[in-house]
């Protein structure tokens, strides 16, 4: 099932010059496999389409889970000569965690049991025992 990066991931950004740099660290070990496989630099470059005036370089941390990214004359010159609204590239990260990937065995949103569904209802007031 396709998932976003979100879901499963915490990303960070910044920047060097104009060159940012993007962290993407799984929330769980078991899914540092799926970023390795499926976050390549190669479709970072397709997200990121018409942001970009250079390349996608990207470091495995095995470690750390995680996966960095430098994303080459993505700020504009940088952040004391860009016109960018974001000029140090913070939001990069988030719209990073947009990307969807092929998530095995996950399900459907919403689907089966939550907290949510064992919730009381607004304005009605939940019973409790021995008081009425």
């Amino acid at each position: 099932m396709k998932r976003q990066l979100v879901e499963i991931a915490f990303a960070r950004s910044g920047d060097k010059g104009d060159t940012a740099n993007v962290g993407l660290v799984a929330r769980e070990a078991r899914h540092y496999p799926l970023l390795v496989r499926q976050v390549t630099a190669a479709r970072v470059t397709r997200h990121f389409k018409g942001m970009l005036n250079g390349h996608v370089e990207r470091f495995e941390l095995p470690n750390l889970n995680a996966l960095n990214f430098l994303l080459h004359g993505a700020l504009g010159g940088g952040g004391t000569i860009s016109l960018k609204t974001d000029a140090q590239g913070k939001t990069l990260s988030t719209a990073l965690l947009r990307m969807e990937i092929e998530v095995p065995g996950s399900r459907e949103p919403g689907a089966g049991p939550s907290s949510r569904s064992r919730r009381t209802a607004p304005g009605s007031r939940r019973r409790r025992k021995g008081r009425s």
